[in-house]
């Protein structure tokens, strides 16, 4: 489809959802009418600047029905978030959401080479969590034989894996690095067969793809989604490996500063906002994300003409600001896969003093665990020095022995803020 003919499709679609949602939403409605905006001002996605925003706090203050566009008697599923942050967001699917939400993760896994001569290891969560029945209806769609795997069990998830010949794995990129630390520790990593990997869910540095790449002999595409949206396969890498395609037969992408609120060019970093122009039920309008990233119109090598995001570069709502300084965990897992440390560690910010404090446990490799004092001592040293000219602050960094960092078979536990305790 030529960028001429998706503009109109989303221009038609986005008109018709506009008015699902105004008709149907009084939440919506209201927030429309304060700002003077009804349907008929809404022409095309030239107007979509026009109408106002939708924020997580928005999901909570209408929680658990306010923002439903369709009968209870349509709709077929929930998911929610875990709600560790407050209220829980529900999203309500007909349907004909789902049968959406599954051809687009069935993009996915095409992208990432998937046939239906594939045996497809589905090891995110199941349950309320959007990935594990997103990536199993995916699966299903291209006819691929789908291993229900869910999270945990890694002696069972490895028993699968190689009695069955997975070939392509899903799950939390922390999850399969666990994976693969586990199969080389076990002595069955020759007896894996993978040739793909999609994870999603958490945010992953590129470092962290190299090594999950080198370790199980794979090529690891990126995936990425929201509950408020669906769910996985909102965007999805390709071969290039160069950005994730937006569904954008589906998916309205903005770009805006996360401040003023200013829509910025394809090209300039800022905050992600999404329009969801097919989904039913429970239809997101100018979504913020808090996704700090980038759009690419550039055309792809690979063919497809959607615009590419970039990879999550951090999130406006919870970037850590210590000391005055903007500071994003990738940039110190950055760091830390540079100097040849591990994957597992934790960001504890405290306050002391009036005084902000950031200290980083990190597991030291096997190949690198010592129990010399003065060459930790110097590791530390080194590494403070990197985090210092990445960061502009300074860190104290604490090398600790390997697997002492509890694993995740979820989402990882990155940060520690306990200044939110106070």
């Amino acid at each position: 489809m030529s960028r001429e003919d998706l503009k109109a499709l989303q221009s038609e679609r986005l008109v018709k959802q506009v008015r699902h949602v105004y008709e149907n939403v009084p939440y919506y409605r209201e927030k429309m009418q304060a700002k003077g905006v009804t349907p008929d001002d809404i022409h095309g996605i030239e107007d979509l600047h026009k109408l106002p925003f939708l924020s997580k706090s928005d999901l909570r203050e209408a929680y658990p029905y306010g923002l439903m566009a369709k009968p209870l008697s349509e709709c077929v599923r929930i998911h929610s978030t875990s709600g560790t942050t407050g209220k829980r967001v529900v999203a309500f699917y007909t349907q004909n959401d789902i049968d959406l939400w599954e051809d687009c993760c069935a993009r996915a896994i095409t992208a990432a080479g998937g046939t239906n001569e594939d045996v497809v290891q589905v090891a995110y969560g199941y349950g309320l969590f959007t990935g594990g029945a997103g990536l199993h209806g995916g699966s299903h769609k291209v006819g691929s034989l789908t291993l229900p795997m869910s999270s945990g069990n890694t002696e069972r998830q490895l028993q699968f894996m190689t009695d069955l010949e997975s070939t392509i794995l899903c799950c939390t990129p922390s999850y399969a690095a666990y994976l693969a630390e586990s199969a080389i520790e076990s002595g069955v990593r020759d007896k894996i067969k993978l040739k793909a990997g999609i994870f999603g869910a958490e945010a992953w540095t590129e470092e962290m793809r190299h090594d999950i790449e080198d370790k199980l002999a794979i090529k690891a595409y990126d995936i990425y989604g929201l509950t408020e949206l669906s769910g996985p396969g909102v965007a999805f890498e390709c071969e290039e490996q160069k950005g994730m395609h937006i569904n954008e037969d589906h998916f309205i992408a903005e770009i805006i500063d996360p401040v003023t609120e200013e829509v910025l060019p394809h090209g300039e970093k800022g905050e992600l906002v999404f329009t969801s122009i097919t989904k039913e039920a429970f239809p997101m309008i100018r979504y913020r994300t808090r996704d700090i990233c980038v759009l690419n119109d550039v055309p792809c090598s690979c063919g497809r003409t959607h615009v590419r995001m970039s990879k999550p570069m951090g999130r406006s709502d919870d970037m850590l600001i210590i000391r005055g300084v903007n500071v994003f965990p990738s940039q110190i897992e950055t760091v830390l896969l540079n100097n040849g440390m591990s994957a597992n560690y934790q960001i504890i910010v405290d306050r002391k003093n009036n005084t902000d404090t950031l200290d980083i446990n990190v597991e030291m490799p096997a190949d690198m665990f010592t129990d010399s004092l003065t060459d930790i001592a110097n590791m530390e040293k080194k590494l403070i020095g990197a985090l210092r000219a990445m960061l502009g602050i300074t860190a104290k960094v604490h090398l600790v022995s390997p697997k002492s960092i509890t694993r995740s078979e979820g989402k990882a536990v990155r940060v520690i803020d306990n200044r939110k305790l106070y």
